[in-house]
């Protein structure tokens, strides 16, 4: 083992994460720079496997007024679903910039599905009054990043970064001036030295071990972000996909419901009427997943492996020719993980940790508050989302924010002369924090203290909560904390080091692990995804805002801003 710095680098603008938002800002970063600017993405896998390949239902937009869809009821579906906690000036903006992306991408070659009449085709997702969802057969995360990706080759000031591990941020006096990285085939060590970044590192969905999250989404940028000073918001609403295929946690597509599957109890009933009376199974997420959770807690459930209790998704009211057509890929993962054929069988399925509402406090224009930092996508927190997000919201908002923080970076740095120096002080820190991971500390293994987290996420940080749970929680996460500093890593080598990437990765789920329990145990009501079952009704007289968690002094500190009433005033949300 040899810790060593390699190389340097000198940009004006890296973007960390290679999904949608972050191929999306790499281009708008090159088109407003015109040439002018020195542009790094660089990608944590290989660029083209970011975990946005995995959205599969669609993206949502305004494309048919002529048919009765407007702005005003996407931008009303979307507050209502984040049970009024988005903020609606930032809703407004985006409803009317998600059909000029997803045209954007059709002249840019995605095969969007088509109807008979050949325009676009679009289907209904759940609290949507329209169908919204712009898909490509189940796979549109897929045909989106390809698109992007091929888009992002015609641009020659663009360089790319494969399987780089960041892990740190250069920040002084609330001046950014840099990435740290290793390089993950070589173990070698890397700055980006840069006049700005755009985090793009998705959200913190491998908190959880029952999860629809790719192992590459752990929340590096988010715990960096955190542990360098920046506000995180609302980090204490997660979602929970009603869908996810037991016993993986992969996730099955809301477009199977969109098409017109039906979730089914023990008892076979369609129970999804009696709690969304006119939804019924397009209910939103939060609805859906505490419903089916009430199902399997008062035993209409099956019993599953390892206490994952599951209900069925009933594929037969589709129709093959239909399924082989627009569900071609659940119907393979279902054969591949399970060994059900949705052609014959209903698949067994619960709710999965899936999204994160919260992120880093950001502008519309994604920046932090940070110089030269900025944000987009999951890591980023407007909030269109609030307490719950529609499904089709979410690619689209990578799409449309994204395009927004690679714009607003661009013009700041041709506006903006600032130079980036280091110092030697800059080049030992880079090198000391690997070496200084790489000592035996104690007897703890990372892989031990990563699976204690997950139990304890999936037990006391689930669809229902309550103080005794999320308070025994929080107790076992500040330990697993401490463990934290006092592990070994047994592999020493530098070549494609995993025991290092695990300890480095679970370092960053169990920081954030207590902001999530934190921020839920303060919340003392239900809202969206978070519910209390002991405080069970939403309080818009005491929670009607934001939570903002900042890391003071290795301390978190916690505080409270209001959320931006514009047309709708909240009121009771029925389905």
């Amino acid at each position: 083992m040899a810790i060593y710095l390699v190389e340097i680098f000198d940009y004006d603008l890296v973007i960390v994460g290679s999904g949608l938002a972050g191929l999306r800002a790499a281009i708008e970063a090159a088109k407003v720079g015109k040439g002018k600017l020195r542009i790094a993405i660089i990608a944590k896998n290989q660029l083209m496997r970011p975990h946005s390949i995995s959205a599969e239902g669609g993206s949502a937009a305004v494309l048919y007024m002529d048919e009765g869809d407007s702005f005003d009821l996407h931008a009303y579906d979307t507050i209502k679903g984040s049970d009024y906690l988005a903020d609606q000036d930032a809703v407004e903006f985006f409803v009317r910039q998600c059909p000029v992306d997803i045209l954007e991408l059709e002249h840019w070659g995605i095969p969007w599905a088509r109807r008979e009449d050949g325009r676009i085709a679009q289907r209904p997702f759940g609290g949507h009054s329209y169908p919204r969802a712009t898909f490509a057969a189940d796979r549109t995360g897929f045909y989106e990043v390809h698109t992007l990706y091929d888009t992002m080759l015609k641009y020659g000031n663009i360089d790319k970064f494969h399987e780089q591990f960041v892990y740190d941020f250069l920040i002084d006096n609330n001046t950014f001036r840099g990435v740290l990285a290793f390089d993950i085939p070589t173990g070698e060590i890397r700055i980006f030295k840069a006049r700005a970044a755009i985090i793009a590192t998705g959200g913190l969905g491998r908190l959880y071990g029952y999860t629809t999250y790719s192992h590459l989404v752990t929340g590096d940028g988010l715990a960096i972000a955190l542990r360098r000073g920046l506000r995180m918001k609302d980090l204490e609403f997660v979602q929970f996909h009603p869908t996810g295929l037991v016993p993986s946690g992969i996730l099955i597509t809301e477009g199977v419901r969109g098409d017109g599957g039906i979730l089914r109890n023990a008892k076979g009933e369609r129970f999804m009427e009696k709690y969304a009376p006119s939804k019924k199974d397009l209910a939103p997420r939060d609805i859906i997943s505490r419903s089916m959770m009430t199902e399997i807690l008062e035993g209409r459930g099956y019993k599953g492996p390892d206490g994952l209790d599951y209900l069925l998704l009933d594929f037969s009211p589709i129709g093959d020719e239909k399924i082989k057509e627009k569900l071609s890929q659940v119907r393979e993962i279902g054969i591949h993980y399970v060994g059900l054929d949705p052609l014959k069988s209903p698949l067994p399925v619960r709710p999965s940790a899936h999204y994160t509402m919260g992120g880093i406090d950001i502008t519309t224009t994604g920046y932090t508050g940070v110089t030269g930092l900025w944000a987009a996508g999951e890591a980023g927190c407007i909030s269109i989302h609030g307490s719950n997000r529609l499904g089709s919201n979410s690619t689209s908002e990578c799409v449309v924010f994204g395009k927004q923080a690679g714009g607003d970076s661009a013009k700041w740095l041709l506006s903006n002369d600032k130079q980036v120096n280091l110092s030697e002080g800059d080049r030992a820190y880079a090198e000391n924090f690997i070496a200084d991971a790489y000592k035996d500390k104690g007897d703890n293994d990372p892989y031990d203290i990563k699976r204690e987290l997950w139990k304890t996420m999936d037990r006391d940080a689930y669809v229902f909560r309550n103080e005794k749970d999320l308070t025994e929680g929080l107790k076992i996460v500040r330990g697993l904390i401490e463990r934290s500093g006092k592990i070994t890593i047994a592999e020493k080598g530098n070549v494609y080091n995993q025991n290092l990437i695990a300890s480095l990765e679970m370092k960053n789920l169990v920081e954030l692990a207590e902001v999530v329990i934190y921020g839920a145990l303060q919340r003392k009501e239900s809202r969206g995804s978070h519910f209390r079952t002991d405080f069970p009704k939403r309080d818009d007289d005491n929670y009607l805002k934001h939570t903002i968690i900042q890391k003071v002094g290795g301390e978190l500190k916690l505080s409270y801003k209001p959320v931006t009433l514009t047309k709708w005033k909240p009121e009771a949300r029925v389905y």
